[in-house]
């Protein structure tokens, strides 16, 4: 089973989400909250394997309550349930760990896929949004006239590039691929330097844009 926390200030939200991932067998909702506060709570107290947060909630924001679970309970998988379909909003969810990041105005088709994917620690975005990022990665190329940088990496540095997206240790992705850290680390430190990115979220939303999170 898939446990499932969910936290929002409104409770005909909360019944709604139940009521999507109710038509799932495998995941099961094991707790309600109605503010930050009482979500960080539950992620110590229940240990979910996933938790649908907010981002706009009293006491303590989705973003802010991310952060303390992130800390404290970093094997829980959390997915932000949002408004806000700006990069700022979304740059900030990934930053605090988040590894989904859902519209509320169309989140019922994705919800389930969505649980399922960030359960099994892999990164989901809506995909009105992921839409979106890659149109608007597209007009940015187009718009002065660049190359694509990532026709400029090597195929091993994009290996590297998406297992860094799925969120995997250098130790991880030397293991997955028959490397050692130290040659991972080499590729990434070059990666990044191609690609202009300087941080974990920065790679996730890049590589979302890409459309390499399948």
């Amino acid at each position: 089973m898939i446990r499932v926390v969910v936290a929002d200030d409104h409770g005909v939200v909360r019944k709604g989400v139940r009521l999507v991932l109710s038509e799932a067998p495998e995941i099961e909702i094991v707790g309600e909250a109605c503010d930050g506060e009482e979500a960080v709570g539950m992620a110590s107290e229940l240990k979910p394997d996933v938790m649908i947060l907010d981002v706009a909630m009293p006491k303590r924001n989705g973003i802010q309550a991310a952060t303390r679970i992130a800390k404290a309970e970093p094997g829980i998988g959390m997915i932000m349930l949002s408004m806000y379909s700006d990069e700022e909003y979304l740059m900030r969810a990934i930053s605090a760990g988040a590894k989904g990041y859902l519209l509320k105005d169309s989140a019922e088709p994705d919800l389930v896929k969505a649980v399922r994917t960030v359960a099994a620690g892999k990164p989901f975005f809506s995909s009105i949004l992921s839409a979106a990022l890659v149109a608007d990665y597209v007009r940015k190329i187009q718009a002065d006239g660049l190359q694509d940088p990532y026709d400029a990496l090597t195929e091993r540095e994009k290996e590297v590039l998406q297992l860094l997206a799925y969120a995997k240790t250098s130790k991880e992705i030397a293991g997955h691929l028959g490397l050692s850290p130290h040659t991972v680390e080499t590729h990434r430190t070059n990666l990044m330097q191609k690609l202009n990115l300087h941080s974990a979220a920065e790679v996730v939303l890049y590589a979302a844009r890409k459309k390499l999170l399948v």
